[in-house]
């Protein structure tokens, strides 16, 4: 390549322009729609109401565990899968995909109808399904995506830049959706609202069930668009001899990406240890966020503020991300994750005290080392991630973590069903015992699998390390 061809780039449209033209990488068309359908797809104004809307439609409790349940099914039987098929077909349609079965999922629950529930519950079924496999094909694809457009433009080490945006945007956008939903699923504050306007209008509850879900029915639409303005990025491919491949693999050939992928990772020291401390953090903290609202009830918080203080945690995500980047480029990857072991320690110990309000001290811990491990994981997993097996790779590391917080759920419910045991008193008194209880088991549980990482970690230490 010569001097000329180093000082210029290719615009999309192929004309040549100066190399100080994409200095900006935030103004790369791929990266704005990468950020874009980032915070779209996650944008969903039902999250503040997600449970009672369900069970305001009509459905039982039962019923609500068993849909939950196949959505997670859906993502774990896909998450791989759907990985190999990015790197097959392409990584911007597999987004047009889950986009798509986002559109789906939203137009067929807007229309599920009240009154009749084994249909009621056949339609949120088939909701489930389609949010899973839209969750499962857009992990992944998207991150791969615009990290090689990064890299094909010379600019992959630019990527902790766009991690930092995509972070605080996605949280702004899902404050904004938490506020939004809440606020439009109440018919008295809607009322209000329509009066204030000066409309004659009326509306009650089975009106503003749907308003929350039509509303995200609009974001999936506008996650529609973002995918179908990416522009795809081919990564060079090579075979098993090395030697480089002008074609993508047939879809045929799914299952030995996959398995190749997978190879790699075991091999791939730092790659492996890199997904199992995410995973060590991840699958925890996520126990303990699922359980948030009990929580919050026993530190004595009223339910009405539930909605305030999630919103306040997701700003968390426009704080963390220029920290992260900083330990992330300036610090040994095991600097920062015993900062990471720290945190979550006190975070877990504190939240084990139950103290009255200031219990959300803990929580508060535990929500920034969810940032700082998506932050790290992503940072540090794409830089030693070849390109053609990008996505399978992200989507292994996406199956790793679901699949831990599945085990970890089913450990939690042996523990309480152990501690349960020989409880006497009213049903509610010794619920919540129990459930004060299991939250003192989970620091030493933390500390016992952390000691049984870094033992790991110390033997399967990569033999040169990463030139992070």
């Amino acid at each position: 390549m010569t001097t000329g061809d180093n000082n210029r780039r290719r615009s999309r449209n192929g004309v040549e322009m100066p190399a100080h033209a994409t200095a900006n990488v935030l103004a790369m068309p791929n990266i704005r729609h990468f950020l874009a359908f980032r915070v779209c797809f996650n944008a969903r104004f039902y999250y503040p109401v997600f449970a009672i809307l369900f069970l305001d439609f009509g459905l039982s409790l039962e019923q609500f565990a068993l849909l939950n349940a196949v959505w997670a099914a859906t993502i774990v039987l896909l998450e791989v899968p759907s990985g190999a098929l990015a790197d097959i077909i392409g990584r911007r349609r597999l987004l047009i995909v889950a986009a798509g079965l986002m559109v789906g999922e939203m137009a067929i629950i807007c229309l599920a109808p009240r009154g009749n529930p084994p249909v009621l519950f056949l339609f949120f079924l088939v909701n489930r399904v389609l949010s899973g496999a839209a969750e499962a094909a857009a992990s992944g694809a998207d991150e791969a995506l615009a990290y090689d457009t990064l890299k094909q433009a010379g600019r992959a080490e630019r990527w902790g830049l766009v991690l930092e945006h995509q972070i605080r945007y996605q949280a702004i956008g899902y404050v904004a959706a938490m506020t939004i939903g809440a606020a439009v699923y109440d018919p008295d504050l809607v009322n209000r609202l329509l009066a204030w306007l000066g409309a004659s209008l009326r509306v009650d509850q089975g009106m503003t069930l749907r308003l929350p879900l039509f509303l995200t029915l609009v974001m999936a639409l506008a996650t529609l668009y973002q995918a179908l303005a990416m522009q795809e990025q081919v990564p060079a491919r090579t075979s098993e001899d090395g030697a480089p491949e002008t074609q993508r693999p047939t879809l045929r050939e799914a299952f030995i990406l996959t398995f190749r992928a997978g190879r790699w990772i075991l091999q791939t020291r730092f790659a492996l240890i890199v997904i199992l401390a995410g995973l060590l953090f991840d699958h925890v903290i996520r126990l303990v966020i699922t359980l948030n609202s009990q929580y919050l009830r026993h530190i004595a918080l009223p339910e009405a503020a539930f909605g305030v203080i999630a919103a306040g945690f997701s700003m968390l995500g426009v704080i963390i991300p220029r920290l992260a980047r900083h330990m992330a480029e300036n610090r040994q990857p095991r600097f920062n994750f015993g900062i990471l072991v720290v945190t979550s320690f006190m975070g877990l110990a504190g939240a084990a005290l139950f103290i009255p309000f200031w219990g959300l001290a803990p929580l508060v811990l535990l929500y920034s080392v969810m940032v700082f491990n998506q932050f790290f994981t992503s940072h540090y997993l794409n830089q030693v991630t070849p390109s053609a097996e990008r996505a399978t790779v992200l989507s292994f590391k996406g199956l790793t973590y679901n699949v831990g917080y599945g085990l970890v759920g089913i450990v939690y419910a042996l523990v309480l069903a152990y501690l349960r045991q020989g409880a006497d008193g009213p049903p509610g008194a010794v619920q919540s015992r129990v459930f004060i209880l299991s939250f003192e088991v989970l620091p030493w549980y933390f500390l016992s699998i952390v000691a049984l990482f870094i033992g790991f970690a110390f033997r399967h230490r990569p033999r040169k390390r990463p030139n992070l």
